[in-house]
């Protein structure tokens, strides 16, 4: 074996151990207040090519539950089997993303169907282009409120997920603004706290202007546009502290998500998504019992 191909097999080995000791040392789903799940879109790629140990992983870093993102494995016709699949292993569904014509007159019976028989009820719209105008935004809420009223009749809650667009603008003017203001109170307003971080706001604030609305949040490690540093929990620069008082104290939110789009230092999804918990569960043991 040549040196370079030596070295290579130590790192691989390195990082293999160092991944299997961090899983098998997490505290298993220990309770928390909110309860720590995270976006399957965080490991898109590892989810497609081995979804239920993906899962297991996820839930030995200590997840309690997942959001889903329209990956399901072998249970995309099973929301039976899927839901003693996640039982097993101690996980919840914490909600589905999914687009605003997954729930249309045609797929609407199907769609719910599907994620009652899961035991998920809370169904979020990951996004949609009508979010970046004034108008759109105007159009879309109404569609919305219409669906959320629908929703309310299975015993389900709508809900949104903003990217930067719908946080740009002045305070209280932005498109974020216009959802939250022209849907009902029961509505579910995702606040993903990296792009609105990136779009140059401050994610508490959003939570105070809307009490009790944060149902389920994203936390997402991510900078100010034009500037950089490691999207990890807990090595960025966003006031994780301050942030989960908000949530605990006003954002009657129910589930902290972690999600992870970016993979920095060469890690990889599953590697970025466990170092963003071991983050957040140092941020969360520094603070007082809620």
């Amino acid at each position: 074996m040549k040196t370079y191909q030596r070295k290579a097999l130590s790192l691989s080995l390195t990082l293999s151990l160092t991944l299997c000791f961090t899983l098998g040392a997490a505290s298993s789903q220990a309770a928390t207040s909110p309860l720590l799940g995270v976006q399957l879109w965080s490991v898109k790629d590892e989810v497609k090519q081995d979804f239920e140990g993906t899962l297991d992983k996820l839930a030995k870093l200590g997840f309690q539950g997942v959001e889903f993102a329209g990956e399901f494995g072998k249970y995309k016709a099973d929301p039976a089997g899927l839901k003693a699949f996640l039982r097993k292993k101690g996980l919840q569904c914490a909600g589905a993303h999914m687009r605003v014509d997954q729930l249309n007159a045609a797929n609407f019976k199907p769609t719910t169907d599907f994620y009652k028989t899961l035991g998920c009820n809370r169904l979020i719209i990951s996004m949609d282009e009508r979010a970046a105008s004034k108008e759109g935004s105007t159009e879309l809420a109404k569609e919305l409120s219409a669906l959320s009223a629908k929703l309310d009749a299975q015993g389900m809650k709508l809900g949104y997920h903003n990217h930067e667009a719908e946080m740009l603008g002045d305070k209280g003017q932005t498109n974020w603004d216009l959802l939250a203001k022209n849907t009902p109170k029961n509505f579910i307003l995702q606040q993903d706290v990296g792009w609105t971080t990136y779009a140059g706001k401050d994610p508490i604030d959003f939570v105070k202007e809307y009490p009790g609305r944060t149902v389920t949040t994203h936390y997402k490690a991510k900078f100010v546009k034009g500037t950089e540093g490691t999207s990890i929990i807990g090595q960025d620069k966003t006031d994780w502290t301050g942030l989960t008082k908000a949530v605990r104290s006003v954002g009657g939110t129910e589930w902290i998500i972690v999600e992870q789009e970016e993979y920095p230092n060469g890690m990889g999804q599953l590697e970025s998504v466990a170092a963003s918990m071991r983050g957040l569960q140092a941020i969360l043991s520094k603070m007082p019992a809620p």
